[in-house]
Order: structure tokens, then sequence, then C-alpha cells
């Protein structure tokens, strides 16, 4: 009984967070003695035998154009055929967008348990009992998996990448009778942007920066250091920037290695976003700002003042 992992791509190549989800996957499988098998959706131009390097020997790839992936309907279609087809009793998601639309839908079509937001491979001691995260990342709960099919939902940035050598076998999928319900017309891509979601860095700014004309200094900073930018909600909200940087409870859920908050006061809800990040370094004037109980590093001073200087000193490190 095989353990797949729903992987997802864009760009022509596997996202971060799935390559993540297949270190996971590919560990647990070890652990149940079982296999690790990749579940690939849509044509994509990435070279799926190259995830052998993560430990996958067998890759499944329904390549039909015609399958809508943001149809969250088709999608859980989709991945229970295969299912049922490898006869997997566990599958396995990063805790993306996508996955929080598909795995619920999955999990009742296939009467299994599921946990999202998980941050640790499951203990087998007694039963089989999955950490995750709860109240917004400010404490773990363990929750036990007790229906036969289970569903484990991995939160970005939780699992470390695990390379190892090899090719993994790809094998085509043929799914029967999916209905689209949704039709695509036309797609616009914002070219040359870090993604986000995928970041490992990200620098976010807030209404200290006073207006959008300032933003000049937060796209130069983030472009030396090859990081993605954010915003908080009011500068969002206010047209300062669009609303997809937006991070925050009602924004982006992010986990990069290092988010850089720049006048940001750091209220509960922009923290419950980024609080998974493993390093925050905190810019603001107010020496009471929230954000700094929150932080690892903590400037106090003028934005206007602190961040040309990091630039600078980024660029000599640079040279």
């Amino acid at each position: 009984m095989p353990v797949i992992i729903f992987t997802e791509h864009s760009e022509e190549k596997i996202k971060k967070s799935s390559l993540e989800a297949i270190s996971y996957g590919v560990a647990l499988a070890g652990k149940l003695n079982t296999d690790a098998i990749a579940f690939v959706v849509g044509p994509t131009a990435a070279t799926l035998s190259e995830l052998g390097d993560f430990g996958i020997k067998k890759v499944v790839h329904a390549n039909d154009s015609s399958i809508v992936t943001s149809d969250t309907k088709s999608m859980a279609a989709i991945i229970a055929q295969a299912v049922e087809a490898y006869q997997a009793d566990i599958v396995v998601f990063s805790n993306t967008l996508t996955a929080k639309g598909v795995a619920p839908r999955l999990s009742v079509r296939m009467k299994a348990g599921l946990v999202t937001g998980a941050v640790a491979l499951p203990d087998l001691t007694d039963g089989f009992s999955v950490r995750k995260t709860v109240f917004s990342g400010k404490a773990f709960a363990d929750i036990q998996i007790l229906s036969a099919k289970k569903i484990i939902s991995l939160n970005q940035n939780a699992f470390e990448i695990i390379k190892s050598t090899g090719k993994a076998e790809v094998i085509p999928f043929t799914a029967a009778n999916i209905p689209n319900s949704i039709k695509i017309k036309k797609i616009n891509r914002v070219a040359g942007e870090i993604s986000l979601a995928e970041a490992d860095k990200v620098v976010s700014a807030g209404r200290g920066l006073k207006g959008p004309e300032n933003w000049g200094m937060v796209e130069e900073l983030a472009k030396l250091l090859g990081a993605a930018t954010a915003c908080s909600r009011p500068v969002a909200d206010s047209n300062w920037r669009p609303h997809h940087e937006h991070v925050g409870q009602t924004g982006l859920s992010i986990a990069p290695d290092l988010y850089i908050a720049i006048g940001i006061s750091g209220a509960i809800q922009h923290l419950a976003g980024v609080n998974r990040s493993k390093t925050i370094v905190v810019i603001n004037k107010d020496p009471e700002a929230p954000f700094f109980k929150s932080a690892d590093y903590g400037i106090v001073g003028d934005a206007f003042e602190v961040v040309p200087k990091i630039i600078e000193a980024v660029k000599q490190l640079k040279k």
C-alpha cells in the first residue's frame, strides 16, 4: 500500500513546497516499509524522471491538457482514481492554496482522516499520530488518525528537502470521466517576480513607508537578496501594492527562511501569516511595536535611514 504524494509544478519546474512533501512522503514510506509515488497532473516541461534525485522511484503522470488544475472538484476526482488504481492508503500534500481546496474533497471521497498543517512525521508508536500547528501557529496538537485511509497536508518549510540519487520511472495515467466545472479563458502571468508562496526570503513593508512612491528601496533590497516582496493588509487595501502580496491571517500564509518586516507594527493578524518564518527581522522606529516580541533580530530606527544603509552593506558584501 504505497504513499502517494501530490506533486505541483509551475513555470516548467516542480514547486519547492512539493519537493518538501516528496521528502516527507519518502521518509514516511520508509517508516511504513512501503513505496512512495509522486503523482503529477497536467502537462509540464519539468523532467519528471529527475524526481528520483529525491528518493522517488515511480512518477505517475496524468498528462492531459484538458484538465483544469485549479478545479478542486476535478483534481480530487483524479487523485481518487490514482489512489484506487495503486491501492494507496496515504496521500501527502503540501499545504498550499491548491491543497486546501483539494484535500478536504479527497478526504470525503476516500473516507479518509485528514490532518492539515502537519509539521513532523507521524508517530507510529501507538497508532498513527500527526503533529500539526494550531491557534495560528501558537501551539501544536497531536492528532490521531483512526481511519484506514489517511491524508496529510504538510506545512511549507516544515520538512527539509532530502536529496539522493537515481532516476524515477514515469508512468502515464489516464483519468476517466473527469468533469471540468471551470473554464479558463485567459491566464495573465507576472514575469520576472519570485513567487511569494515559494520564496526562501521575503522583504515586506507596511504603512510605515508612508506611500507607494517609497517602495523603490523595498524592491531594491529584495532584488539584492533574491527575495520576494510582500506587504501588510492596510497597504494592499490602500492600493499601494497588489493584493497578491498581502501576507497575514486574511492574506497569504508564508514560511520563508528569512522574513524582513519594514514599518509593520506586527498586529496579531499579520503575525499569524508569517510566524512560521525561520528568521524574522523587524525594522521599526517605534520601540514598543508588538512585532519586536516575535523578532529574532530587531532594529529600532527610521526605515528611510536604516534600509538604505542595509542596501549599501549588501552591495559591499556582493562585491
